[in-house]
Order: structure tokens, then sequence, then C-alpha cells
């Protein structure tokens, strides 16, 4: 430093601090201590008794996996993409946080693992302790539809890299499954069939499809009544993502399972695909079901082609398992029992000449 500027410095002003440059740790113990007690709902038998919510790290007791043979550990680790700024714009943050779990826990539940527990990063302009508090509400919520318990997170503060009310999220996953009932492509079989859960609509993926069709070319607003859906578009979009891990492990335990796929960035074929071997092909007839509104109308104002939108957007499909022909009937009893709106929609041929794992025929059912 030069001479000039070290006198620069010296005759500044009062000195720097933390909270002069931004950041807040008062309100981040405000927040933590709001957040505690969703977190608490999220225990499981292995989180009890074992620390609280503002360690270093989150404690899960390993010692129940010795139940197991060969335990697998599962692991994935997603966020909710732009679909945040529509709950900003909204204010409404307590619905943010389901998306979140959804989208790590039915990527664990894939192969058959069970989630066992989260961990959540939240990143922010400014902490704004009730806000902060109901994104972890969110989460703790989504984390008690999964089974799973919610161990710990982080929640930083970046000012003047993100605006006072900006905010983002992130969260890691961690599950559990016997090495023998992993499930996946081996298990496949020509003559499978595939079993279609519907969504709860666009869970969070395709929003920078969708922000820009509603808003940039349509010029909606979120608080926009459309008579399609019967409420506003703002509460449509916010919609939580669905979460079917518990319905996929129940599917384990009452009949055969060979594979599920999680529908969401890549849309439905693309991520079917991802699952089926090689040397077969999976065919799903779009007649079988009829997508939820919110696809029509992002089709129309964007004047978006079909293929478009099939491989952006879920088409009110959000998870898929693929079952022995026989498994069939058991499996829809389940789902159904569970108030899993699912229907039959393809089935496992070879793959012949085709140079994909997947394909939708048809035209959906009006």
């Amino acid at each position: 430093m030069s001479a000039e500027s070290s006198e620069r410095a010296l005759h500044a002003g009062t000195g720097a601090s933390y909270a002069a440059a931004g950041v807040d740790i008062e309100a981040g113990d405000r927040a933590v201590e709001l957040m505690k007690e969703w977190v608490k709902k999220t225990q499981r038998p292995e989180t009890a008794g074992l620390g609280g919510l503002g360690g270093f790290a989150g404690l899960f007791d390993a010692s129940a996996l010795k139940r197991y043979e060969r335990p697998l550990l599962a692991s994935a680790t997603d966020g909710v993409g732009t679909k945040v700024d529509l709950a900003r714009k909204m204010g409404v943050y307590d619905t943010i946080g389901h998306d979140l779990v959804g989208m790590v826990v039915d990527d664990l539940v894939v192969c058959g693992a069970e989630p066992l527990f989260m961990t959540d990063y939240i990143c922010v302009g400014k902490v704004h302790p009730e806000r902060v508090a109901a994104i972890v509400k969110g989460i703790a919520e989504g984390c008690v539809l999964a089974g799973c318990a919610l161990v710990g997170g982080e929640t930083a503060e970046h000012p003047g890299l993100l605006g006072e009310d900006d905010f983002d999220v992130a969260g890691a996953g961690t599950g559990v499954v016997e090495a023998d009932r992993v499930l996946g492509p081996d298990r496949i079989r020509k003559g499978d069939a595939v079993i279609a859960m519907a969504s709860s609509g666009l869970h969070s993926n395709g929003y920078s499809l969708v922000r820009h069709v509603l808003f940039d070319r349509a010029n909606m607003s979120l608080d926009e009544q459309v008579e399609e859906f019967g409420r506003t578009l703002g509460e449509e979009l916010l919609e939580p993502t669905k979460i079917y891990s518990l319905d996929c492990l129940a599917l384990t335990r009452t009949t055969e399972v060979h594979a599920f796929s999680h529908v969401t960035g890549g849309g439905l074929a693309n991520n079917l695909a991802r699952v089926v071997p090689d040397d077969l092909h999976a065919v799903v007839d779009r007649s079988t079901w009829t997508p939820g509104p919110v696809f029509d109308l992002v089709g129309k104002a964007g004047r978006v082609e079909r293929l478009e939108l099939e491989k952006t957007l879920n088409m009110g499909v959000g998870m898929i398992a693929v079952v022995p022909e026989a498994s069939v009937d058991a499996a829809l009893t389940t789902l159904a029992d569970r108030g899993v709106d699912a229907w039959v929609t393809g089935e496992i041929t070879e793959r012949g000449d085709r140079t994909t794992g997947a394909e939708l025929t048809g035209d959906y059912a009006s």
C-alpha cells in the first residue's frame, strides 16, 4: 500500500465491522432460533438425542445400518432453479423448501434407496429471520413427507452479491439401499409395464421457459386470475413439487419393481431413457393421460412446439415405475391406497434400430 493510500485509510472514519459490511450476525442467530421447532419435527430415531440445530455438523446414528447385509449409501443434491424468483416476488417463502426436498429425495429413491437425512444451504442478500425460518419450515415439512431427517444446514448472507430480498436454496440428501435390491436398467425386461404417477404441476423444472413465455411474451401477472386454474397464476406456479419417495418405497415392499425414473429437467422421455438398458426401448402412449392446464397455457402463450414442451416440462407425470406385467395390479392398488393418481402408460419393447431409449407416441387425451 502506498503512503498516500495509507493516509486515506487512516482518516476514512470509524473502524470497519461485519455489520457495516452488510452481514447481521444477530439476525442470523434469530433465524436459527425460529427454525429450531421445524427442524425438530423431522427427527428420526437415528437422530434423537444427538445434538440440536446450531452445531458444526449434523449427526446420524449409523448403527441402524447394521440390519443391512451390505448397505449402500446413495447421495443426491439439487436446487429449485428460478422458481425461487417467483417465491420472492410473491412474498411466499414456506413452499419453496418443499420443492427442494422433492427434487433431492425423489432422485435418491430411483435406485430404491430410503432417504435418511438432508442438509440445506440457504443463501440470502440479507437475513430476514422470519423469511429464513419460513423457508426452513417448508424444507422440514418436505422432510416429514419424505420420511427423512433434516440434520443441519447453512444460512449465508451475501450483501453486495445478492439484493436484500434475493435468495437461493440448495440441498443434499443421503439414503441407503441393500446392495442386492438396487433398482435400475439391469432389472428391466422386455414386456415390463411403464406406470406413470401424476405430477402436482410444473414441479421445479423449466421455469426459465415458463417465466419467459408467461411474463415476457404473454405479459401475464402473478396475481392474474386464471379460470382454468381456479386460482391466480402465481398460486399455480408455486404449487409445491409432489414428493414420491414413501410411495415408491411402499411399492418396493408390496410388489416387484424393476426401476423408477424421476421426471425432472429434460422431460419424461429423456429421464425414462436413463434407466432403460441399451437393448430395450420404452414406448409411452400420450393418449393415456391429459396434461394439466398449466402445460397447455405455456404451450399456447409461447407458441411452444409440443416436442419442445416435452423435453423441458414433465407434462403431468412426475415419477415413473417400471414393473413386471404380473405386478401391475398390485402396484396400482398400492398407489391408489396411498392417494397417488397412477396409470399404465406404456411398455418395454426391443430397441431394434431406434436410437433412443424412450419415446412418446400418439396424442394426448382431450
